[in-house]
């Protein structure tokens, strides 16, 4: 592997969930909380584009444009640039806030959110098909984080921080079964992950400025120091997928820390995958 960079200068006040496709040019990511999409430009530029108070997450669609979480649920583009268009809130109560999301083999999109209070148990974890029809897949979550599946699609990854670990789930027939303990965040706060090609799960700890990489069998295979605490969420991208990008925040920091809120990379050996569309 190689060392840490860093790509940007501290663009984002709450730096989150990268993702990497070609249809958008390369790497996005979200500063969640001024609701903005970041575009990394091949000139080392960043377009911003704001969609509403909240932009949680971003995924491509399959038919082209891009789908991104907003505050209460989810809005739809039809193109890589274009302003979304939000679908149906998927819940009424002001409290609670969309936080993390991604999408499975088979053009669902998992969304999952949290209280502004953070009130345990308040939050859930929702699937919205290609045809809009919802669904709850968990419910009394505190803060829904990182979502990704192995390459096979046998199994799925899933933070819920308040847990203070990851959790595996079995995918039988689509569905989400037998969920358990996968690893703990030991002192961290496990927030975005990523999985890759060979069904390693990359975990971002937030609070102790690390992303770990485990095996799927759980053995702890890299740590990653970075030179910021809120170590937020990553991705695996660049033309050969070899790329980890991670995203980090300032918010709330009492400390001042010039580099929070940029985003890093780093070369590694494994490369990721295509991301997971939508299919709606």
């Amino acid at each position: 592997m190689s060392q840490i960079e860093q790509v940007t200068d501290a663009v984002a006040y709450h730096g989150e969930g990268p993702v990497w496709s070609p249809t958008w040019g390369g790497l996005r990511w979200v500063d969640m909380l001024a609701g903005d999409l970041l575009t990394l430009r091949e000139d080392g530029s960043v377009d911003r584009l704001h969609v509403g108070e909240i932009a949680a997450f971003v995924r491509p669609r399959s038919r082209g444009g891009y789908v991104v979480g907003i505050e209460r649920g989810l809005a739809l583009a039809e193109s890589p640039d274009g302003e979304p268009t939000p679908m149906p809130p998927l819940w009424g109560d002001t409290g609670i806030r969309m936080n993390e999301g991604g999408c499975d083999p088979w053009g669902n999109v998992y969304a999952g959110s949290m209280a502004y209070a953070r009130t345990p148990g308040a939050a859930a974890l929702y699937r919205v098909s290609a045809g809009g029809e919802v669904s709850v897949v968990l419910a009394s979550v505190t803060t829904s984080n990182g979502i990704d599946f192995s390459p096979d699609g046998t199994r799925a990854y899933y933070n819920d921080t308040g847990t203070g670990g990851t959790d595996v789930f079995d995918v039988v027939d689509g569905e989400l079964t037998d969920r358990r303990p996968f690893h703990t965040g030991d002192d961290g706060r496990p927030d975005g992950l990523t999985v890759d090609s060979a069904g390693n799960v990359w975990v971002a700890l937030n609070r102790v400025g690390r992303v770990r990489c485990y095996s799927p069998g759980a053995k702890i295979l890299t740590e990653i120091d970075l030179p910021v605490r809120l170590v937020t969420a990553c991705t695996l991208g660049g033309e050969d997928l070899r790329d980890l990008y991670i995203t980090t925040s300032r918010e709330n920091l009492t400390d001042p820390e010039p580099r929070a809120g940029a985003l890093f990379r780093m070369r590694v050996e494994v490369p990721g995958r295509p991301v997971l569309p939508y299919g709606g």
